[in-house]
């Protein structure tokens, strides 16, 4: 760390979550004595909006990567099981958005608010869980800290950011195309028509498995998150709406001691990152379009699931580009420069 701040390094910083992160940077005035956008040879050279001026892209390689105290990762699985060894062999403590490494053992998964203190035991990556199981675990912590949780039903309306840019511009041409009464371009992102439709499909299915990749990041993530074992259930589905930036869920949960709605509603209001938004009389209750643009989660409709004793349903919010990944990120790196664990500390 230089004595003007730490050399932050963001891979992936032209994509939907890169350009976040930066502008999160500045907005949260991370300690930063220097920025470095990284992203593929195509983007090298391009000129990306920073602190009131801009920065150079630059290409991965072995010069590049060297002098990083931290670097905020989301540049695709692949890329980030190759570069993010290298960028800690180089010294640099990598904060990492990608789904690769979030079930290894040794790397530690973390929602900032929810378990801080499992970043401490970094081998140099912590790993950011999936956007739609942070959204989710905003909510879900503070009621499993109050009185337990026994099982979980999850079933999430993701926006097409979650995909990437190439999404909302497939999104956007389609509901053109229709709303002019023209031809409507094949689907290229996802295999079906996203405008004006849900698909019931998010990411894919392997062979012999009826869940989806996505639905099994959810429920695996949360389980180590919470620390859970199989004597909590949790059942998620995933489903792809036409919203460019929010995902919402719809969560029945089941606790081990009794929660009223009104004692949830109180417990949630004074948990950090939360806003309960739950007025349905007057209309008033979480909406992707609201939690756009904003870190903290909202949650809402909670009342009595009347089929089951000690259950209730929740509907929450949240942006995905936001704490479902950019600002989970920099509140993550925030953590561990201010407690001292990034390996240039150490």
């Amino acid at each position: 760390m230089a004595d003007d701040g730490y050399r932050v390094g963001v891979m992936g910083a032209t994509g939907a979550v890169g350009t976040t992160i930066l502008r999160l940077l500045h907005e949260r005035g991370f300690p930063a004595s220097e920025v470095v956008g990284y992203a593929s040879e195509r983007s090298a050279g391009k000129e990306l909006e920073w602190g009131g001026g801009t920065l150079t892209v630059q290409a991965l390689n072995d010069e590049t990567i060297q002098g990083c105290d931290v670097v905020l990762s989301s540049p695709g699985g692949a890329v980030s099981a190759e570069w993010s060894p290298r960028f800690v062999e180089a010294g640099a403590t990598v904060v990492d958005n990608t789904s690769y490494w979030r079930m290894h053992d040794d790397v530690p998964l973390v929602v900032a608010g929810v378990n801080d203190e499992a970043a401490e035991d970094h081998r140099g990556i912590v790993a950011n869980p999936n956007c739609t199981t942070m959204t989710a675990l905003m909510a879900l912590a503070p009621i499993h800290r109050a009185v337990g949780l026994e099982r979980l039903i999850v079933s999430s309306y993701q926006a097409v950011s979650g995909t990437g840019q190439k999404a909302i511009e497939e999104l956007r041409a389609q509901a053109k195309a229709i709303l002019a009464g023209e031809e409507m371009p094949a689907p290229a992102v996802y295999p079906r028509q996203i405008a004006f439709n849900v698909l019931p499909q998010v990411e894919s299915f392997k062979d012999g498995d009826d869940y989806t990749t996505e639905e099994r990041k959810v429920m695996a993530e949360t389980r180590k998150i919470l620390g859970f074992g199989e004597e909590v259930g949790i059942s998620a589905t995933c489903a792809r709406v036409p919203v460019f930036v929010g995902h919402s869920e719809s969560i029945n949960l089941q606790t081990r001691e009794d929660l009223s709605p009104e004692e949830c509603r109180a417990l949630l209001a004074e948990a950090v990152g939360v806003q309960v938004v739950d007025n349905p009389s007057g209309a008033e209750y979480p909406l992707a379009i609201d939690a756009a643009g904003q870190d903290d989660v909202l949650v809402g409709r909670i009342r009595r699931d009347p089929s089951h004793e000690r259950t209730l349903n929740i509907w929450v919010a949240g942006d995905n580009l936001r704490k479902g990944a950019a600002t989970n990120a920099v509140q993550v790196a925030e953590l561990l420069a201010e407690r001292g664990w990034l390996l240039s500390q150490r």
